[in-house]
C-alpha cells in the first residue's frame, strides 16, 4: 500500500495578491464607515416624524474625526455637522455618507461644506432615490475634483454587502415611496404558537410579553400613521400611541370602517395629543360623521373604501411609513391589494386553541400550499419570551424607476411639453421646491419686541413663537424661548400648536389679524438674505405657487383644493415685490393670482 506524502511549500506573496489584499482591506474599511453612517442616520427614529435618514462620518486613515446625522426635516444637515465637528482635520480626509446628499434648498450646503473644508474623497452608500436629486450631488462633487465612490458601483467588493444592506434598510420607507409611489407599509401582529390572535371570545390581552409590546411602541414611533379596522376599535379600544413620554413623535391614528359601526366612547376619539382620521365609505352614517367632527376627528370618505386608495391618500399627505395593526380581515385585504411590504410577527409560546378563534390573516383565496406567499430576507429575534419573525413580502427597491428626461419625453411624443402646467406644488422640505416651505432649514434674524435682533432656526420657529409675544401672561416668555430653542421646525410647530390649544389665554389678542403679516415678514427676511432662494423664487415667474398640505386649510391647499393657500399667495406677492417696478412682470403676477382664484387646485 502506497501512502502519498503531501508537501506544502512555504507561502510566497505574489505582488497581485498583495494588491488585492490591500484593496479588500480598504473596501472593508470603507464599508465599516458607511455602515456607521447608516447606523447614525437612524438615531432620531421615534423622536421625530419619518424623514430621509442621513448620516455622515469623516475619517483620516483609521481615525474618525467628525460625524453627524439629520435630526429632522428642516434641521442642520448631517454633512455640515460632521464637517464642523472635524474642523481642520477635514483637509485631505474622506467623508462617508449612507446616502447621496440631498440638498433641497437650492444652495447645495452639504456639498459645499465638503468642498470648502478640503475633503478629497467621498464614499456614498446609495444614490438618492428621489429623481430630482438622484446623481446631482455626486456629479457636483466630481466636477469639483473630489473622488466619489459608490458602494456596489465603484466599490463592487463582496465585503461591502452588509454596509449596502444597512443603507437600503435605514431608508427603506423613502425607497419604497419613490419607486412604488406608496408609503412603506408594515404589518404587525402578535399570535400564539398555534396561530391565534385572540381567544374564541375575542379576548386578546395579552398575547405577547411586556418587552414585545415595548418593541411595538418603537414601531409606532417610527411611523407616520397607524392603521386599524373598526373591529379592533370595538374589541380592544386601543390608544395607538408610542407611550415613550413627552417630546417624541406621535403618529396619526387611522381607522378604516366601511359602515362606521363604531362606539361613541373610544380612546381614539380623544385627539388632545394626537389626531385621528376615520376612513369610510362615501355616505356612511352622516350623523356619526357629525359626532366625530364634534370630537375633532376627521372623517375622510372614499367612493369604495379599500387599502389601495387609503395608502394612495396617505402618499398624497407626504407620509413615508405606515404601520398596520389590524385584524385578520383587513390584513388579508391589504396583502391582497399588494400594499404590505414588510411583516413583523410576534410569536408567543402559548396555545389557546379554538376552532373559531381568529388568525392574523384572513382569507386570501389560496387553495394550495404552493400559492403561499414567502417572506424574503427573514430574521429571527428573541424578545422576552417571544420570538419576533420579520421579513419582506416585496424586496427593498435598490434604485428608482428612471423618469424620462425632457428630451426623452419629447422623443416619445413630440406633442407633449413638460412646461404646460402653470402650478408648482411644494410641501415637504425634500420636494423639488421644498425650500419654499416654512419648515426649511434657513435661519433668519429679526428684531424682537425690544428691537434686539434674534436668530431663529427657521421661519416656522419664528412664526410659532410670535403667537405669544406681547401676551399679558407671565409664563409667555418661557414658552417663546422653548419654541426658539426647539431642535427642529416640527417640534417648534408642535409646541406652538399645543400651547395655543391648551392655553388660549396665552395667545396674543391680535393674533388672528396679525398672523399673515408675521408670516410675510419672516418669509421676506428668508428670501432676502439667501440669494439662491431669491433666484429660485423669481425663476417661478408665470407659475402659481401652491403649498400642498392636505390638512392645513389656511396656509395650504387642503385635500381637495378647498384650502386658502395663503403661504403660496404670500410667496407670489413676494415674487412681485422682488421683481420691482417692471409693469410687464406686475401684470404677469396679477394674472397668476387671478388664475389661482379661478382654478380648481
Amino acid at each position: 500500500m502506497t501512502t502519498a506524502m503531501w508537501f506544502t511549500p512555504p507561502f510566497t506573496r505574489h505582488p497581485t495578491s498583495i494588491i488585492n489584499c490591500t484593496y479588500n482591506h480598504h473596501h472593508a474599511l470603507d464599508a465599516s464607515y458607511v455602515k456607521r453612517a447608516a447606523d447614525l442616520s437612524d438615531k432620531s427614529a421615534c423622536f421625530t416624524s419619518p424623514h430621509p435618514n442621513f448620516g455622515c462620518v469623516i475619517a483620516t486613515a483609521r481615525n474618525v474625526v467628525g460625524e453627524g446625522y439629520l435630526y429632522a426635516q428642516g434641521t442642520k444637515p448631517a454633512e455640515i455637522q460632521a464637517v464642523e465637528a472635524a474642523g481642520e482635520f477635514c483637509r485631505g480626509a474622506t467623508a462617508y455618507v449612507n446616502m447621496e446628499p440631498g440638498d433641497c434648498d437650492g444652495d447645495c450646503t452639504a456639498v459645499s461644506a465638503f468642498i470648502q473644508a478640503g475633503i478629497t474623497r467621498v464614499v456614498v452608500g446609495i444614490r438618492h432615490p428621489l429623481q430630482h436629486l438622484r446623481g446631482k450631488a455626486i456629479q457636483t462633487l466630481r466636477n469639483q475634483g473630489l473622488q466619489v465612490d459608490i458602494l456596489g458601483e465603484d466599490i463592487p467588493s463582496i465585503s461591502i454587502q452588509d454596509a449596502l444592506k444597512s443603507c437600503l434598510v435605514v431608508n427603506a420607507p423613502l425607497l419604497y415611496r419613490s419607486a412604488c409611489r406608496v408609503p412603506f407599509s408594515v404589518l404587525k401582529y402578535a399570535m400564539t404558537l398555534d396561530g391565534k390572535i385572540a381567544a374564541t371570545s375575542g379576548h386578546s390581552t395579552w398575547i405577547s410579553s411586556t418587552k414585545s409590546r415595548s418593541h411595538v411602541f418603537e414601531l409606532r414611533g417610527r411611523s407616520d400613521a397607524v392603521i386599524v379596522g373598526g373591529s379592533t376599535v370595538r374589541k380592544d379600544n386601543p390608544r395607538l400611541t408610542p407611550r415613550h413620554g413627552s417630546g417624541g413623535h406621535l403618529p396619526m391614528r387611522i381607522v378604516m370602517s366601511q359602515t362606521l359601526d363604531l362606539p361613541e366612547v373610544a380612546n381614539l376619539w380623544d385627539v388632545r395629543e394626537v389626531p385621528t382620521i376615520v376612513a369610510t365609505q362615501r355616505g356612511a352614517r352622516r350623523s356619526f360623521q357629525k359626532f366625530l367632527a364634534s370630537k375633532g376627528v376627521e372623517a375622510v370618505e372614499f367612493d369604495i373604501l379599500n387599502p389601495k386608495d387609503v395608502v394612495n391618500y396617505l402618499y398624497d399627505l407626504g407620509y413615508l411609513s405606515i404601520l398596520w395593526e389590524c385584524g385578520g380581515a383587513l390584513s388579508a385585504s391589504a396583502i391582497s391589494a399588494g400594499v404590505i411590504h414588510k411583516v413583523h410577527a410576534f410569536v408567543a409560546p402559548k396555545i389557546i386553541g379554538g376552532k373559531n378563534a381568529p388568525s392574523p390573516v384572513g382569507e386570501l383565496g389560496m387553495v394550495e400550499m404552493t400559492q403561499a406567499l414567502e417572506l424574503i430576507d427573514v430574521s429571527y429575534e428573541q424578545i422576552g419570551s417571544d420570538v419576533l419573525i420579520s421579513g419582506y413580502l416585496q424586496p427593498i427597491p435598490d434604485m428608482t424607476p428612471v423618469i424620462p428626461s425632457v428630451d426623452e419625453t419629447l422623443a416619445i411624443d413630440p406633442s407633449l411639453s413638460p412646461y404646460d402646467s402653470p402650478i408648482i406644488f411644494f410641501y415637504k422640505t425634500w420636494d423639488p421646491y421644498g425650500s419654499f416651505s416654512n419648515f426649511s432649514s434657513h435661519p433668519i434674524r429679526l428684531p424682537d419686541e425690544n428691537g434686539d435682533y434674534v436668530t431663529w432656526s427657521s421661519v416656522q420657529h419664528y412664526y410659532q413663537a410670535q403667537k405669544f409675544v406681547g401676551s399679558s401672561n407671565p409664563n409667555a416668555r418661557s414658552y417663546i424661548e422653548a419654541i426658539r430653542s426647539a431642535e427642529s421646525p416640527e417640534e417648534a410647530a408642535q409646541m406652538g400648536r399645543r400651547t395655543q390649544k391648551e392655553h388660549p389665554d396665552m395667545v396674543r389678542a391680535d393674533w388672528e389679524s396679525m398672523k399673515i403679516e408675521v408670516m410675510y415678514k419672516a418669509l421676506k427676511c428668508k428670501f432676502s438674505i439667501y440669494p439662491h432662494l431669491n433666484s429660485m423664487l423669481l425663476s417661478t415667474l408665470g407659475s402659481i405657487l401652491v403649498e400642498a398640505s392636505p390638512h392645513d386649510l389656511f396656509w395650504g391647499r387642503g385635500r381637495d383644493g378647498e384650502g386658502l393657500n395663503y403661504l403660496g399667495r404670500l410667496l407670489m406677492k413676494l415674487r412681485s415685490e422682488f421683481l420691482g417696478d417692471d409693469d410687464t412682470h406686475k401684470l404677469e403676477i396679477l394674472q397668476d393670482i387671478e388664475n389661482f382664484n379661478h382654478i380648481n387646485i
